[in-house]
């Protein structure tokens, strides 16, 4: 039944996706750009609630009173693409931070320039930095917005190493903003690269806004030890949970060092 549940959701979670941008586009980029995020909000709801159904998993996303108004940065863990469609839902007007390729895809890529998203050439890294840091000035003061970024980058499996990235250190200090960090362990059951989805709660926490102001290294060193230490919490959790998912190497050896 895993494997059966696991296929259907693929299959059921991209023709849902191809369908409603066929279906939405007349809407979507007839309306104003903040009435046009109700299609892609709705289609992350819905993505979610296909998961829920056919896979059999909760979710329980708990902090919602540590977001706070206006402009901030959202920095969750990153571990699957679960965590792509969880949060914006959350947000009045969410800001990304994409590889420029996105743009290239049909359709999906009209989606993403009407939302004025940042798009990044990660061939030059330094260069890129500066423009996606002046680009998101310039955005921010057009309109308060919710940058979500991801603080290590890549996809990372649950209980790996933390492995932050100094990007969101200089987007901290040149934007002064506050910053929400986002623990999770939803990579325990929408893993990267696989497609099996296992049943179980999904738990997901906005921790308490870092606020701005702070040196890079504070900052650095606040953000890591919130979101890990919350990581963690919510690992051994789940752990204990009647239904959980098996759990890979990383997380595995991370179980026993907080056991030890």
């Amino acid at each position: 039944m895993l494997h059966i549940r696991s296929v259907l959701f693929n299959f059921l979670f991209y023709l849902s996706l191809i369908v409603q941008m066929i279906l939405w586009t007349p809407f979507y980029f007839l309306s104003p750009r903040k009435i046009a995020w109700i299609v892609p909000k709705f289609w992350a709801n819905s993505s979610l609630w296909l998961h829920d159904v056919l896979t059999g998993t909760h979710r329980e996303i708990t902090g919602m009173e540590n977001l706070p108004e206006g402009s901030f940065i959202l920095a969750p863990k990153h571990q699957s693409f679960w965590d792509v469609l969880a949060f914006f839902p959350y947000l009045d007007d969410p800001l990304y931070i994409l590889k420029r390729e996105l743009r290239w895809i049909p359709m999906f890529g009209w989606y993403i320039m009407k939302m004025r998203m940042i798009p990044v050439n990660r061939g030059h890294r330094s260069k890129a930095l500066r423009q996606v840091v002046q680009t998101t000035k310039d955005e921010l003061a057009r309109n308060p917005r919710q940058l979500i970024i991801y603080p290590e980058g890549t996809r990372r499996p649950p209980g790996a190493e933390p492995a932050y990235k100094w990007g969101i250190v200089e987007l901290y200090t040149q934007l002064n903003l506050p910053v929400v960090p986002v623990a999770h362990q939803a990579g325990l059951f929408w893993p990267r690269r696989k497609f099996l989805r296992y049943p179980g709660t999904i738990r997901a926490e906005f921790l308490p806004a870092i606020p701005p102001g702070l040196d890079k290294e504070e900052f650095m060193r606040r953000l890591v030890e919130e979101t890990e230490r919350a990581a963690d919490r919510i690992l051994l959790e789940t752990s204990k949970d009647g239904v959980k998912p098996p759990m890979p190497p990383t997380a595995q050896e991370r179980l026993k060092t907080l056991a030890g």
